[in-house]
């Protein structure tokens, strides 16, 4: 009777796993919302910006899924309009920033979740370019306080369309001599 009892609490203790779902929502070219819909809530983050950019994973590994919003926006220290990343959690059922980063390595032109492979961490997937014109596909992984570095795809690509296609392929592990 005892073991029914205690197993008994163990259950109510324990609620099952809500389901969550992140969807994007656009009312204008400048405005959309991020909408967070779980079992119980719906909750609503809006975005001011243009968004060019909107995909979901779980990128810090806790076993909830993450929305990734790319935005076009000025910052205070960088006041030219450009593309940033912006990660948001679901906590509780409420939509809170986990990371609204400024700026990645260089200047971003696209990003992608790619799902964790056997022994490695999910990743952001980074299409980037600086003053020189060459693209470059660079992976992070996120730590602690948000996206760190983790490794060069491929670098010095001169030429957008051959970028696009290198960044788009389904071989997550492309050798770099490969990109030029």
């Amino acid at each position: 009777m005892r073991t029914l009892a205690a197993f008994a609490i163990a259950l109510s203790c324990c609620p099952p796993a809500q389901s969550q779902v992140f969807t994007l929502q656009t009312v204008s070219d400048s405005l959309s919302y991020l909408v967070l819909t779980t079992d119980s809530t719906t909750d609503r983050w809006p975005l001011p910006y243009p968004v060019y950019q909107f995909c979901v994973g779980d990128i810090n590994s806790d076993g909830t899924t993450d929305a990734f919003v790319g935005v076009v926006k000025k910052t205070r220290f960088h006041q030219q309009p450009a593309r940033r990343l912006f990660i948001f959690k679901n906590h509780h059922g409420l939509i809170r920033p986990l990371w609204m980063g400024s700026k990645l390595g260089a200047q971003l032109v696209d990003f992608r979740f790619i799902q964790p492979q056997q022994g490695t961490p999910p990743r952001i997937r980074a299409l980037e370019t600086g003053n020189n014109r060459q693209y470059t596909i660079t992976d992070y992984t996120y730590e602690e306080f948000g996206l760190v570095f983790d490794r060069f795809i491929c670098r010095n690509i001169n030429q957008q369309d051959k970028a696009y296609e290198k960044f788009h392929s389904d071989n997550p592990d492309l050798p770099d001599d490969t990109c030029r």
